[in-house]
């Protein structure tokens, strides 16, 4: 089977990386060579990282790399796909786009999948002639290392492309929890409840980013904290998605405006060097300055 990933960026190669390292033969698209080929980086990156954990073998990494094209034409990298996964950025236009152009250039037997962490897979769905095959795979990150995948139903999924998602999900190792579509599903709602009070918390001086992230790893078994998890998902998709959940679901998700201030100073977390940490190199060396207020 041919499994189509739409998007190179952290999410689109890790689940590339996964289908891949399941059997399946994988292209990974982008608009631009140097995002496939900064993608194919992070594939091998990764895999080298698990080769010196002892987690993979040399023999399955070079394995899962040839299993892995990358192209920028989409035509191309959809054609024979019995899965396409969009992992676009999360704004439902470029989304309804995608999800149009992979429709058009495949047959109505191929799946549909959306990585959306929020939006609503039905209205994505309502733009296609069939709709029916559209589903939501919510893979978290990084998919390499992250079991659980939400799969989303929304209104015209039929019982087949669910049971193929959850076929397709199984095969990779990993987790499945199906949910039906509402605004945020079930973990990016419930985990952002968490992440705005602890932002909030910060921002009124309550106690460090680090000690809350401690605090919570600590009592409730949290691997990774909170506000360190906003640093590594990016607080601008933090910010996307509050306002989204905002619309929808009303005011207890309003953003802090700390949040909002370090979006416009472009302190978007482990993405950009600085968030509420500091970041070299992929890894967490400290913790920025900023630690709250009024907005001026």
């Amino acid at each position: 089977m041919q499994v189509t990933v739409l998007g190179a960026g952290s999410m689109g190669h890790g689940i590339a990386q996964v289908s891949a390292m399941a059997g399946y033969d994988v292209v990974l698209r982008d608009i631009e060579e140097e995002l496939v080929a900064d993608g194919l980086e992070g594939i091998r990156q990764n895999l080298r990282g698990g080769v010196d954990r002892g987690k993979v073998s040399e023999d399955e990494m070079e394995a899962t790399l040839e299993r892995i094209e990358g192209m920028t034409d989409l035509t191309a990298a959809v054609d024979n796909a019995e899965l396409v996964i969009e992992a676009v950025p999360e704004d439902m236009g470029l989304k309804k786009d995608v999800l149009s152009e992979v429709e058009s250039n495949t047959d109505s037997e191929t799946v549909i999948g959306s990585n959306t962490s929020s939006l609503s897979v039905t209205e994505m769905a309502s733009t296609l002639e069939s709709p029916e095959r559209v589903i939501g795979l919510h893979f978290f990150n990084p998919p390499h290392l992250m079991d659980l995948v939400e799969i989303v139903i929304a209104e015209q999924t039929d019982a087949r492309t669910e049971e193929f998602a959850v076929d397709y999900v199984r095969e990779i190792g990993k987790e499945d929890v199906v949910i039906r579509d509402s605004a945020g599903f079930a973990t990016s709602r419930l985990g952002l409840v968490t992440g705005l009070e602890a932002i909030r918390m910060v921002e009124e001086g309550v106690a460090s980013p680090a000690d809350i992230d401690e605090a919570m790893k600590l009592g409730y078994g949290y691997p990774m904290g909170p506000i360190e998890l906003g640093d590594h998902v990016g607080l601008d998709v933090r910010l996307h998605i509050a306002e989204h959940l905002r619309e929808e679901l009303g005011e207890r998700f309003k953003p802090p405006q700390v949040l909002r201030r370090k979006v416009r100073a472009g302190k978007l977390g482990k993405k950009s060097g600085e968030g509420f940490y500091i970041w070299e190199d992929g890894e967490r060396v400290g913790t920025s300055g900023d630690r709250g207020g009024d907005e001026r």
